[in-house]
């Protein structure tokens, strides 16, 4: 069960995310704003340096949260100087549509590390990377699983983006919002840098190469174990 794809745990909650550092496969963590309301935080930066009190050195990625960029900028600032292993996320527009790019390209003259997110097409891809020529590290997070869920085979798209990649040695690729496990497999077979999962999923990853009629046995022993449970009767 060794893979060259690293994996970023995907949540908001410290306990979990605690419970994630310890887990030898995980390389780093990954929150947003729609994560962190799901699980009622409201001081965000209360909540990011408490996370960043323990997680120290593995890279972390928090979101800028206004649609204005002279906030954005403003926010990626102060994010920015929380740590040396955070990055700061960037969504590749606005909500009106607006490109990202003149942002991203200062913050990264600046110094600042960037998680450029919400990607989902390869023209995107093409407009972010010379904004991250100058970064000293940067990642692109391209969401395969939303692009699946759309009825769209994302490996074409995320192996275009590994080949224009290879011109920018400091911008690594995340296989972002993966729906199922095999996922990572998909990832890491293309040499994708990283892989964003939740909790749940990285917990599933032992059943990797699990013989399938044991398998297929455990799963008729949960169904009969649990109309026992509930005690069905016909």
């Amino acid at each position: 069960m060794k893979f060259t794809t690293k994996i970023f745990a995907d949540g908001a909650d410290k306990a979990g995310i605690l419970e994630m550092d310890a887990n030898p496969l995980i390389s780093g963590f990954t929150t947003n704003p729609t994560l962190m309301r799901k699980v009622g935080l409201t001081n965000y930066e209360a909540f990011a340096k408490d996370v960043l009190s323990d997680i120290k050195t593995k890279p972390i990625s928090f979101e800028v949260f206004s649609d204005e960029f002279e906030e954005m900028e403003r926010q990626a600032l102060k994010i920015a100087g929380w740590g040396d292993n955070v990055y700061v996320k960037i969504p590749i527009t606005n909500t009106r549509r607006e490109s990202a790019v003149p942002l991203v390209e200062r913050l990264s003259k600046a110094g600042v590390k960037t998680n450029v997110t919400a990607m989902m097409t390869l023209e995107q891809t093409e407009a972010i990377l010379p904004a991250l020529a100058s970064s000293p590290a940067a990642y692109i997070s391209i969401f395969a699983g939303r692009i699946a869920d759309s009825g769209v085979d994302p490996m074409p798209l995320m192996k275009a983006a590994m080949a224009h990649l290879e011109k920018y040695p400091k911008v690594e690729l995340i296989w972002a919002s993966p729906r199922e496990v095999f996922n990572l497999a998909q990832a890491d077979s293309i040499g994708c840098h990283v892989i964003t999962m939740t909790n749940d999923l990285i917990k599933k990853i032992p059943t990797f190469g699990k013989d399938l009629d044991l398998f297929s046995l455990e799963t008729v022993q949960m169904f009969y174990n649990d109309a026992q449970a509930a005690g069905f009767t016909l």
